[in-house]
């Protein structure tokens, strides 16, 4: 029996939001907190009774030790962390911007201890000891060696016989849909569940058409278990071998939204670990609905809040 329920490896960083309503090159104050797109899934699903492992690598010193005292307080496991003296912590600076104005990032991610960090550098027979490997385009847009490091945790998870969940995420500011293209094409077809939101369908793989078209593409392309995908304010969708499933969405009010969508993955992801990935993506959009109305990455919950079972098996 695998020792962890989801691995999942990515950058730590700190992300620093200016005020509503000003910008960045005129704001005089900020607020600041831990941030990661895998940690925040391996976050949540620790707090619903999964047991999770976040890899990174980040340097020595107090701006690391934030980044991970975050998570280790909702109960990730660290011991694969890497810490390196010298290097940077990758920043991002958030305006969370009011229609019509979007919100916008701007990364500070150069010369990081992460990007530099290789495959001979990580625990891997630790890191692979899990039922589900969990990887997202984020961490492979960086630099050709952290595209490296999750070709290699995907294959090498399949190859020991662990699920694999991919988050495609494309981030236009990382790197273009054809370099996205290139590098997630050979690992979405190894993926049992593929995270891809209608518009990264399109940017990425070139697929358009209506939500039910575009799933039934990625399915018959990647050939996964179970494609989940998002269309901003409309669905969630889930296709399967069996048909497609469409969501309904209601909107709540945003206080912040960063971490909804790791949230969402996250919560369906626990749904494909008990088993119902359909029931899942319901959780997926109540812990999504919970995640916009606090502030920071990581979503803080308790179980009960979302009327979501402990454990692995689904309480009927």
């Amino acid at each position: 029996m695998a020792t962890y329920d989801l691995s999942t490896i990515g950058e730590g960083q700190i992300r620093f939001t200016v005020n509503s309503g000003e910008r960045l090159m005129f704001t005089r104050s900020v607020s600041m907190n831990p941030a990661c797109s895998e940690a925040n899934v391996a976050g949540l699903l620790a707090q619903l009774g999964r047991k999770t492992l976040w890899t990174s690598s980040l340097p020595e010193g107090d701006l690391g030790d934030y980044i991970l005292t975050e998570y280790r307080s909702v109960g990730v496991d660290m011991k694969t962390m890497v810490r390196k003296k010298g290097g940077r912590t990758a920043l991002y600076f958030m305006e969370p911007g009011a229609g019509p104005m979007p919100a916008n990032v701007i990364y500070d991610r150069d010369w990081t201890s992460f990007r530099g960090t290789g495959i001979d550098e990580y625990d891997w027979n630790t890191m692979l000891d899990t039922r589900l490997m969990f990887l997202t385009g984020i961490t492979a847009a960086l630099t050709d060696t952290t595209a490296e490091v999750v070709r290699y945790a995907a294959d090498h998870a399949v190859e020991r016989g662990a699920k694999l969940a991919l988050d495609v995420n494309f981030r236009h500011k990382l790197w273009s849909g054809e370099q996205a293209r290139k590098v997630l094409t050979p690992i979405a077809e190894e993926a049992n569940v593929l995270f891809c939101s209608i518009s990264d369908a399109e940017k990425v793989f070139g697929i358009t058409g209506t939500p039910e078209e575009v799933t039934a593409e990625l399915m018959k392309r990647f050939d996964p278990e179970y494609v989940v995908s998002t269309n901003h304010m409309e669905g969630p969708y889930l296709r399967t071998h069996e048909g497609f499933t469409e969501y309904k969405t209601t909107a709540v009010p945003v206080i912040d939204r960063p971490g909804a969508g790791d949230s969402f993955v996250a919560a369906t992801l626990h749904g494909y670990l008990s088993g119902d990935i359909a029931e899942g993506v319901k959780w997926g959009q109540r812990a999504s609905k919970f995640a916009i109305t606090h502030k920071g990455d990581l979503t803080r919950i308790r179980p009960d809040e979302l009327d979501i079972p402990l454990g692995t098996d689904i309480d009927r």
